[in-house]
C-alpha cells in the first residue's frame, strides 16, 4: 500500500474569481486525493477544483528567511 500524501485543495464558486485555498487532504495517491476532496469539500457549489501534492508546491517566499522589509 502506497504511503499517504498531503495534497492541497483549491476551488473557486464562480468563474469569474481566483481559485482559492480550501483545505488539505491525506491520501496515496492522486485519484483518491480527487475523491476525498470532492466528498470533504463539497459544503459548496463549486465550479471548479483541483488538487496539488504538497511536495510539488514551489515556494515564492521561505518563511525561514524573512525578507529586509521585515513580514
Amino acid at each position: 500500500m502506497a504511503a499517504e500524501q498531503i495534497y492541497e485543495v483549491f476551488a473557486r464558486k464562480n468563474h469569474e474569481e481566483a481559485l482559492m485555498h480550501v483545505g488539505s487532504v491525506n491520501a496515496p495517491n492522486d485519484e483518491l486525493a480527487r475523491v476525498h476532496a470532492w466528498t470533504t469539500y463539497d459544503e459548496e457549489s463549486w465550479v471548479e477544483m483541483c488538487v496539488v501534492r504538497r511536495t510539488q508546491i514551489i515556494p515564492v517566499l521561505n518563511p525561514e528567511n524573512r525578507p529586509i522589509w521585515g513580514n
